[in-house]
């Protein structure tokens, strides 16, 4: 698909059509958090999960947030999807389930293994160039099973590895450096950069490591569900369209075939999702309707369920939704209470039930 090319920051969305003005960068404050979840136990609230939510509607306007949408935080692993747009737009030709473990955050199963080699093969480089930290997979069952065959952490098995391979393979093609090429001056980094201030809207207000060593770009959250709109709205044949339609095609590849991320996908039609780590959800629609989520302690529990709830706030049926209403909390063995998101999400539900 794809030929080699020089990056060029004036190709952003459609072709031929100029980057969009970006605005100021987010201010770096302590967030204003506020309750978006309870725990539910036995008709008495438990605990609190504070956080912040945006809901866009296809118009791009706000019609609902909770706690602080402006401030700047870090998007974690659900800037992904923007950051395989800027490896496209340099020139990585791939697509379908390469291009969705490009944006992955992977559970380490064998198909992503095999895909990330793929990559490697494909960029003429091997596992040793690789500059993501080495690690076990990310998911339980198949990290346990690694643990019983007596297998040992790699950068391969990390869940970043197809972001990193991709990296590789668009450094290749433009002639960049292999060695340095998560070190944020480098060219592809800053190509990176300047996708992520198109997408958003707004300047990066700080450059820091993220855990697999790549750079992580802070954004507010209403910065990152812009630019997750922007991935889902955009023309067939561009960039961005190419990352949504692989990664939803292709679910799996983008998360694991055990993961509530790719469930989320399949039970949408349309819905592009992706995660992050300390309780970071993009969920953007084709026309442009898009939920942005930050858990404040990073909590994984509450993550999905107040997804689900702006998902429904934004028009999505919310049948579709029902298997990720929150996890059962257990009292001897039977269900006591569940994590729920607050009325001003899901103003038909009772939260003080169970």
């Amino acid at each position: 698909m794809n030929q080699a090319v020089t990056y060029d920051p004036s190709t952003t969305g459609a072709p031929g059509t100029p980057a969009a003005p970006v605005g100021a960068a987010p201010a770096i404050r302590e967030p204003l958090h506020a309750p978006v979840a309870h725990l539910v136990r036995g008709g008495v609230i438990e605990g609190i999960h504070y956080g912040s939510v945006v809901v866009l509607g296809a118009d791009g306007e706000v019609e609902l947030q909770l706690g602080d949408i402006e401030a700047a935080f870090y998007p974690r692993s659900a800037l992904k999807p923007v950051q395989a747009v800027a490896m496209l737009r340099a020139g990585l030709p791939l697509d379908g389930d390469l291009l969705s473990l490009t944006a992955a955050s992977h559970s380490g199963e064998e198909v992503h293994l095999a895909g990330t080699r793929r990559i490697l093969d494909l960029a003429g480089v091997t596992e040793d160039d690789l500059r993501n930290v080495t690690d076990m997979p990310y998911d339980p069952a198949v990290r346990e099973q690694w643990i019983r065959e007596g297998r040992q952490p790699s950068r391969l098995a990390q869940n970043c590895s197809g972001k990193h391979a991709a990296m590789l393979y668009t450094c290749k093609l433009n002639g960049w450096s292999l060695d340095d090429y998560v070190d944020p001056a480098h060219p592809l980094q800053q190509a990176i950069a300047e996708i992520v201030e198109d997408l958003t809207g707004q300047a990066i207000a700080q450059v820091t490591v993220d855990g697999c060593g790549a750079p992580l770009f802070s954004v507010s959250l209403h910065g990152l569900a812009r630019a997750a709109a922007r991935i889902t709205t955009a023309a067939e044949g561009t960039p961005e369209r190419l990352v949504a339609d692989a990664m939803r095609d292709h679910a799996e590849m983008a998360s694991g075939s055990g993961r509530d991320v790719a469930a989320l996908m399949r039970a949408v039609p349309g819905l592009l999702s992706k995660d992050g780590f300390e309780g970071v959800q993009i969920a953007a629609l084709p026309d442009g309707r898009t939920v942005a989520v930050k858990i404040a302690d990073g909590a994984n529990r509450a993550r999905i369920p107040v997804t689900a709830a702006a998902l429904a706030r934004a028009g999505v049926d919310p049948e579709l939704l029902a298997e990720f209403a929150g996890e059962a909390l257990l009292g001897g063995g039977r269900e006591v209470g569940r994590v729920r998101p607050v009325r001003a999400l899901d103003p038909v539900t009772d939260t003080t039930t169970m």
